[in-house]
């Protein structure tokens, strides 16, 4: 039950600071990189949860492709 707490507050702790990522890098490319590693923190918080279904929708939806879309916007782009 103590471990399960530890990786809920390591996991919430790394959601926070990549959601502060994705706002304070003026790069768009590292902005884009912080939002992926916070879907991906925020599907493992999914999977505290034992929502399995929702975890593997938010990986395959958003970083499967919401996000390579972006990226390719982004690299365009540039």
């Amino acid at each position: 039950m103590v471990f399960i707490e530890i990786i809920f507050y390591v996991f919430s702790s790394i959601l926070v600071l990549t959601s502060i990522g994705v706002i304070l890098f003026k790069n768009p490319v590292y902005s884009a990189i912080s939002l992926i590693l916070s879907f991906i923190t925020s599907a493992a918080l999914w999977l505290l949860l034992q929502a399995q279904f929702l975890a593997i929708v938010l990986i395959l939806v958003y970083v499967g492709a919401v996000m390579v879309l972006f990226l390719f916007v982004v690299m365009m782009l540039d």
